[in-house]
C-alpha cells in the first residue's frame, strides 16, 4: 500500500534515514522540521499519515497533535518516541494518535505499524462512505425518502452545498422547498452564517422593496429608522426567496441588479451596498410559463436558474410515505414525550393511496392529528382526517343559537374550512374556493385567519 507520509522531526540525520527506508518501501515522504511547518504543509497538500517526533522546537509533537484535532484535519498520526517518553506517547494516544513507535525501532517494525495504521484509516473512510450512502437512501437532514426522485434531489443538494451557486428550487406547495434550501445551507461550509427566508407573496411593492433591499429613515411614511433588508441580514450565509414568481414586474429590474452585481440600494438611498450571500429562489409556478406570459423577466429567470432542483410531489413518490409517516410519528413521540405509536396496515394503506394535494405538509398535519387523537399506541383509520378516509364532513353554518350567520361569517367559515381541508396550502384552498390567490390573501387578512 503506497502512501504519502508527512515526516515531522528536527533531527536531520534521523529523518533522512527514516525517509530512505520508507521510500524504498514505495512510499512518498515529505519532511518538516517542526509542528508549525507541518501544519502549513497539511493546509497546502494532501497526505495519508503523519509520522511525528514528540520533542521539537517551535511546536512539538503534542502541540501538532492538538492542532490537528482542534482543526478537524482528518488524518492519522503516528508518534515517534524515545524509551524515556512512553508516558508522553500514552498521552498522545489519548489525544487521538493512531499509534506510537520507539525511535530506534527496526525498519520492518516501522513499516508494519504504518501499514496497519493505513489499513485502519482506509476501513474508517469506507465505513464513513457506506454510512453516507445508507443515509442518502433514506434521506439527508430533515429530508426523508428513498425513492429515485429524492435520490436525485439528494445528489444535487450535496453538490451545491459546497459552493455559492444561485439555485432555483421548484415544486408544488408543501413539497418541502424551504427544507431543501435549509439542508443546502446546513450541509455547507457556511452553516454557521445566517439563513434568512422571505416570502415574496402578499406584500405591496414598496414593502417588498424595503424587506429585500432595506430603506433609509424617512424613505416612506412610517419609515422611522433605517432597515438593512434581508440581503444584508443574510450576509455570509443563505437567503431564501420563497414564491419568487410573485415579485412585481416593476421591481424585477432592481432585483436583477442585486442578483447580478451582488449589491443592493436601499429605498431612500443612491449608494449601493455590496452583499455576499448565496441565493436560493423557490417557486410553485412553471417559470417558463411565467416568462412567456411576460410576468417574469427572462434575464432574471436565467440568473436564478443556475442550478435547478425539482422537488417531486408526494404522489410521485408514494414509496416514501411509510418512511415519512414513521419520521413524523417519531418526531411527535419525542416532542410530546410519550411512547411511540404505529399505524395499522389499513391506516397506512389509506395514506399510501391518497393523492396528497398538500404534499408532505398535508401528510405531516394528518400524522400530527392522528397522533393526538389516537388513545392507544396503535393508530387506526378513525384517527385520520375524513378527507383521507373518504368520509364526508359537513360544514355547519348555523350559529349556536340556531340562527343563520351573516355573509361575512359564512365566508370566513368557508375559507377556514378550505384552508383546513387543504392543510394550509393556500394554492389548493384558492382552487377549492374558485378564487385567485391574491384575493384569498386579502380575505385571510380581512378575517384574521393567518
Amino acid at each position: 500500500m503506497t502512501a504519502r507520509i508527512l515526516l515531522v522531526d528536527d533531527e536531520i540525520n534521523m529523518a533522512r534515514t527514516l525517509a530512505k527506508n520508507l521510500e524504498r518501501a514505495g512510499h512518498v515522504v515529505t519532511h518538516a522540521l517542526h509542528g508549525e511547518a507541518a501544519l502549513g504543509l497539511l493546509g497546502a497538500d494532501t497526505f495519508d499519515v503523519v509520522l511525528t517526533d514528540l520533542k521539537m522546537p517551535v511546536m512539538d509533537g503534542m502541540g501538532l497533535l492538538r492542532a490537528i484535532h482542534d482543526r478537524g484535519i482528518g488524518i492519522a498520526v503516528v508518534v515517534l518516541t524515545g524509551y524515556g517518553t512512553i508516558e508522553s506517547a500514552v498521552e498522545a494516544m489519548k489525544l487521538g494518535a493512531a499509534d506510537y513507535l520507539i525511535k530506534d525501532a527496526r525498519p520492518q517494525e516501522i513499516l508494519l505499524t504504518l501499514e496497519r495504521t493505513l489499513k485502519v484509516q482506509a476501513l474508517e473512510r469506507e465505513n464513513a462512505r457506506l454510512k453516507r450512502e445508507i443515509g442518502r437512501l433514506e434521506g439527508i437532514g430533515e429530508l426523508v425518502g428513498s425513492s429515485a426522485p429524492m435520490q436525485e434531489v439528494y445528489r444535487l443538494v450535496d453538490a451545491v452545498s459546497q459552493n455559492k451557486s444561485t439555485i432555483l428550487v421548484s415544486g408544488e406547495s408543501g413539497t418541502g422547498k424551504e427544507l431543501v434550501a435549509r439542508t443546502i445551507h446546513q450541509r455547507g461550509p457556511w452553516a454557521a452564517a445566517p439563513f434568512v427566508a422571505i416570502n415574496c407573496a402578499g406584500l405591496s411593492e414598496t414593502l417588498l422593496d424595503s424587506q429585500l433591499f432595506g430603506h433609509r429613515r424617512g424613505a416612506f411614511t412610517g419609515a422611522v429608522s433605517d432597515h438593512e433588508g434581508v440581503f444584508r441580514a443574510a450576509a455570509g450565509g443563505t437567503l431564501l426567496l420563497d414564491e419568487v414568481a410573485e415579485i412585481p414586474l416593476s421591481l424585477q429590474a432592481k432585483f436583477l441588479r442585486a442578483v447580478q452585481e451582488r449589491e443592493v440600494t436601499p429605498l431612500g438611498s443612491t449608494r449601493p451596498v455590496p452583499v455576499d450571500v448565496r441565493l436560493v429562489a423557490a417557486t410553485n409556478r412553471d417559470m417558463t410559463v411565467e416568462v412567456r406570459a411576460g410576468r417574469f423577466r427572462s434575464d432574471l429567470y436565467y440568473r436564478l436558474n443556475v442550478v435547478h432542483i425539482e422537488v417531486p410531489p408526494l404522489r410521485a413518490r408514494r414509496e416514501d410515505i411509510p418512511l415519512l409517516a414513521d419520521h413524523f410519528l417519531e418526531r411527535y413521540s419525542r416532542q410530546y414525550r410519550v411512547a411511540p405509536k404505529r399505524l395499522t396496515a389499513e391506516a397506512l394503506a389509506r395514506l399510501t393511496t391518497y393523492d396528497w394535494p398538500g404534499n408532505v405538509r398535508e401528510l405531516q398535519n394528518a400524522i400530527e392529528r392522528a397522533f393526538a387523537l389516537a388513545v392507544a399506541d396503535v393508530i387506526n383509520e378513525d384517527a385520520l382526517p375524513p378527507g383521507i378516509t373518504g368520509r364526508a364532513r359537513r360544514l355547519p353554518l348555523e350559529r349556536a343559537d340556531g340562527s343563520l350567520p351573516t355573509l361575512d361569517e359564512a365566508e370566513a367559515r368557508l375559507i377556514a374550512a378550505a384552508l383546513a381541508e387543504s392543510s394550509g396550502n393556500k394554492n389548493e384552498a384558492a382552487r377549492r374556493l374558485g378564487i385567485d390567490r391574491q384575493r384569498l390573501y386579502r380575505k385571510i387578512a380581512k378575517y384574521g385567519l393567518g
